[in-house]
């Protein structure tokens, strides 16, 4: 099996780290308004990095979305300035070798502390507290739904933000207004619906069910003649590791579904025995993918990559 880049370690020695993420390094460049992202092949689940990667996936994650950076940038603009390596400053045009497929370099911007969740299906965490209490993230919702059961209409469902290594934490709409305003909770709640609306359409088209996804927002600075800060897209987006897509040939509500994304890796890590309290493995040394996990979740990012960037209609 290929080897994954799992990590950024040493490899660019000219250019400063500044934070490490569950997937992307983000480093410094010679334009002070100008960072960038490079998509390592790691992964996560339940807040947890796994040991070993996927390969290739950090690359199949940057082109899914350049995808969809381009096709929803009428809704919202983003933070890419450009993923041709070579229309990259010198300083890190140099690791062409490395990052080629896997690097943006985007515009630097506050990253506001929300995890925008927008949710067309019951499942997940959702589906957890809907059991418990007929909710989710404090919303009520319809009595009687079942698991991967179609909402009536798509809800935002926020949660925290956290760093690597904490856990985020569903929190109602209430809750996030405090976090970070009330006018600014409004305006990504709107965007980050309408995106999925739109996203979630064109992947019927392709067969594929958006169950749910979680998008990232920050703010530039106003620009020249006004006072508000610029609402912009950050982050990935609509990929496998922040989505839920399904096969909607097999939909069945009342189950679990089969999916595209990293659910396969979540069943097997609670299948090896994964719980709360050994996120560091049982012997402290952390989760490590059997290949043939590693193989097929590859597999399975590539398939939906195929399904939605395909101009054929199902």
């Amino acid at each position: 099996m290929a080897q994954s880049l799992t990590t950024t370690d040493g490899l660019f020695p000219d250019l400063r780290l500044l934070s490490r993420g569950k997937v992307r390094d983000v480093y410094a460049t010679s334009d002070p308004d100008a960072l960038l992202f490079v998509a390592t092949d790691r992964i996560s689940a339940y807040d947890v990095v796994l040991n070993n990667g996927i390969p290739e996936k950090g690359k199949i994650l940057t082109r899914l979305s350049l995808f969809w950076f381009e096709k929803l940038r009428h809704i919202i603009p983003n933070h890419l300035i450009t993923a041709d390596i070579h229309a990259m400053p010198p300083d890190i045009s140099k690791y062409s070798e490395i990052l080629e497929g896997r690097a943006m370099l985007v515009k630097r911007a506050s990253v506001i502390p929300l995890e925008a969740i927008v949710r067309g299906y019951l499942s997940g965490s959702a589906w957890s507290e809907y059991k418990r209490s007929g909710t989710a993230h404090g919303i009520p919702l319809p009595a009687g739904l079942s698991e991967s059961a179609k909402l009536p209409e798509p809800i935002f469902t926020p949660s925290t933000k956290a760093e690597q290594g904490a856990h985020d934490e569903n929190i109602s709409p209430e809750q996030a207004a405090s976090l970070i305003g009330s006018a600014l909770y409004e305006r990504i709640a709107a965007v980050a619906l309408r995106l999925y609306e739109e996203a979630a359409a064109y992947a019927l088209t392709k067969g594929i069910i958006l169950a749910d996804t979680k998008f990232e927002f920050g703010l530039l600075p106003p620009a020249p003649g006004s006072s508000e800060r610029e609402l912009i897209l950050i982050d990935e987006v609509l990929t496998p590791d922040s989505s839920r897509y399904w096969p909607a040939g097999l939909y069945e509500p009342g189950r679990a579904q089969v999916s595209f994304d990293k659910q396969y890796v979540r069943d097997w890590l609670v299948g090896a025995g994964f719980a709360k309290g050994l996120e560091g493995g049982k012997d402290g040394a952390g989760w490590t993918i059997a290949d043939e996990v590693s193989k097929k979740t590859r597999e399975k990012y590539e398939q939906v990559e195929k399904l939605l960037v395909s101009g054929e209609p199902v």
